[in-house]
């Protein structure tokens, strides 16, 4: 099964916003690691996004962007996601969420009811990853 997943180390966050109950977080480049069953390799990809937080409540500070992501978590139910959003990610239930931006006051910790993460455009090649030889 091939996977991919946000790489929340370096991202680069361009708008937080919190109106009506709904948080926002929008990538303006989401670092995203590809790899591929059978695989020991994977490669690294950018694109734009939105994670969503419904019935969301924060604390700490909404920060201005663009904010690079030094990382975080996203506890869903009884899952734990650390620097890293898994791709495709929607869920209901006990959704919480912490990030930690460079140069920020503090993190910016959320819950909400519900998550969707989408994803916009098409992700763009960066490189290939290959693994440490072992001994060199």
């Amino acid at each position: 099964m091939d996977t991919s997943h946000i790489e929340l180390p370096g991202s680069v966050v361009d708008r937080i916003d919190l109106a009506e109950g709904v948080l926002r977080i929008r990538f303006a480049r989401a670092y995203i690691i590809k790899t591929m069953t059978g695989s020991v390799e994977a490669t690294r990809w950018w694109q734009a996004g939105t994670l969503i937080l419904e019935e969301a409540e924060a604390e700490g500070p909404i920060g201005q962007g663009p904010l690079t992501c030094d990382g975080g978590e996203i506890d869903e139910n009884v899952y734990t996601y650390r620097d890293m959003i898994p791709i495709p990610f929607q869920s209901r239930g006990r959704i919480g969420c912490q990030f930690v931006f460079r140069d920020s006051e503090g993190p910016l910790i959320a819950r909400g009811e519900r998550v969707i993460l989408e994803m916009l455009d098409v992700p763009k090649y960066i490189e290939h990853i290959r693994p440490r030889s072992e001994g060199i």
